[in-house]
């Protein structure tokens, strides 16, 4: 029998998938019996000739997340992630509602959240830092940076070390930018993936892994804007709402849907000011984004 080795997927390449093992890059298939290989997986492979490889076997993973594909069956974009930088700015329109998705899929799939405000060089309202200062009381971390002026880059850097991260937001927030500012060298590791695995430039859709110069790694999902709510149940969704979780065992139905339920602790704390009502009012919108079953 073949040699098991283990690897780390850093791409997918057109049907192969760049692992990378012991400083080299191999292009590997998979076995069919298998489910769907992410970038971030950790793999047992063997070589099936000498320049590629077979993944045998994912070795468990300690996060996944998903999007759904055309099936609505969910498909992992990238796994083994420690933290989900959700970046945003003044301009294009703050979008706080899509902000709010983002931490509700972080607080139900094990992975942690940080807030990245790009373009800090632009004017800010006062509705932004009212909206900022809410997740901040929560305990999300912001960091306020400029990708043009390199204003806080350093910092940002420095939470990156020993950890899996990735950046998430809408189109023209400047993440690619933030990206090329992290790793500079990141087109000639790109080339070099595709050189190696002797495949054509990979698209700029596929996540890709990268190391970051100071440890850490950084993966790059940039045709991945937004990842859906249709596997959590309504219960998830008021779960990733984090101010939520300890009002949730006071309702006074096990099932409250939080909407107009009698003795519901999450609306009357919303009423009453203890939690953000703008807030709760999000939560609401995305509830009837929700699967119909529930809506």
């Amino acid at each position: 029998m073949a040699q098991l080795l283990e690897g780390l997927v850093i791409s997918h390449l057109g049907q192969g998938i760049a692992v990378e093992y012991d400083d080299k890059i191999i292009l590997c298939q998979t076995l069919r019996k298998l489910d769907t290989v992410a970038v971030g997986d950790k793999v047992l492979w063997s070589l099936s000739s000498p320049e590629q490889g077979r993944i045998e076997e994912i070795l468990p993973r300690r996060s996944v997340l998903a999007r759904p594909s055309r099936n609505s069956k969910p498909r992992p974009v990238a796994v083994n992630l420690d933290t989900i930088f959700v970046v945003f700015a003044v301009e294009p329109h703050c979008d706080f509602l899509l902000i709010d998705q983002y931490l509700v899929i972080c607080e139900n799939n094990n992975i942690d959240a940080a807030l990245v405000l790009n373009k800090t060089d632009l004017p800010q309202t006062d509705i932004i830092e009212k909206e900022l200062q809410d997740y901040i009381n929560l305990g999300y971390p912001l960091f306020r940076v400029s990708a043009r002026t390199a204003t806080g880059l350093e910092e940002l850097k420095a939470t990156l070390k020993d950890q899996v991260s990735m950046f998430a937001g809408q189109s023209g927030v400047g993440k690619s930018s933030l990206t090329n500012a992290i790793i500079p060298d990141k087109d000639l590791k790109t080339n070099t993936v595709s050189a190696t695995t002797k495949h054509g430039r990979h698209t700029t859709t596929a996540a890709t892994l990268y190391h970051l110069p100071e440890s850490g790694d950084l993966i790059d999902s940039p045709g991945v804007a937004i990842f859906g709510l249709v596997d959590l149940t309504e219960q998830q969704l008021a779960y990733g709402y984090r101010e939520f979780q300890p009002l949730m065992d006071h309702c006074r139905f096990h099932n409250c849907r939080h909407l107009l339920d009698q003795g519901c602790a999450v609306r009357l704390a919303a009423e009453n000011g203890e939690i953000s009502m703008t807030r709760y009012q999000r939560f609401l919108k995305l509830r009837e984004k929700m699967p119909t079953s529930f809506a």
